[in-house]
């Protein structure tokens, strides 16, 4: 047996701005099925492997869990970063001396110009995650589309804030054609504070006016 198991995260978010507690209710419903998808898929992974050797009659098993595996783990953990970065009674927008709004400021040209692209990747068509990540290497915000939880996310850079705009995320409250609301509504939800702990502009800035 694998003890090395996930639990389900935590998350008082009752209150939201226009995300309904019922809305909140299935989404934490889902990503529970996440957690649990993760720790049985491991387990059967690992009940593969307990004999180190791969048999040609467990070859597509082992290969169909594996890649399973990066959809289920990649569906718990940006669900725990986009609960993790709301709060009941948000601010809106940063702080303009926080090192988030310092560095949209230096990859954008300015704050506003990060948050246009920024709604602009969540209200493309399809369903899938609007990520605003960082370039550990220089300090650079960059906005991705990314669908299917694993496919598209950049090798390397760190989530800073993370938007889910699957359906499940918002058709309790809206209608399909009034996305951009839920996504005002989520920006009145930003915890700010939780995004800049993700953030390390300072030192990598430093970096990057070296390079």
């Amino acid at each position: 047996m694998n003890n090395d198991m996930y639990h389900a995260k935590q998350f008082n978010l009752s209150g939201l701005n226009g995300i309904s507690d019922r809305t909140l209710e299935t989404h934490f419903k889902l990503y529970e099925g996440y957690v649990k998808g993760t720790n049985d898929l491991n387990q059967r992974i690992a009940d593969i492997l307990a004999d180190g050797v791969i048999d040609q009659e467990e070859t597509p098993a082992y290969s169909e869990l594996t890649r399973r595996l990066g959809f289920e783990y990649n569906g718990m953990v940006l669900h725990e970063y986009y609960f993790g970065n709301m709060k009941k009674d948000g601010s809106g927008d940063p702080d303009r001396n926080s090192d988030f709004y310092k560095a949209a400021v230096e990859g954008f040209g300015s704050y506003e110009i990060w948050k246009a692209d920024f709604v602009g990747v969540g209200k493309m068509r399809g369903v899938g995650w609007a990520i605003c990540y960082q370039n550990p290497a220089n300090g650079r915000l960059s906005n991705h589309w990314i669908s299917l939880h694993e496919v598209g996310n950049i090798s390397g850079f760190v989530p800073v804030l993370v938007m889910d705009v699957w359906e499940h995320a918002y058709l309790l409250d809206y209608k399909p054609a009034d996305r951009l609301k839920y996504i005002e509504a989520f920006f009145s939800n930003i915890d700010w504070r939780a995004v800049e702990g993700r953030v390390s502009v300072k030192e990598a800035l430093l970096i990057g006016a070296q390079s």
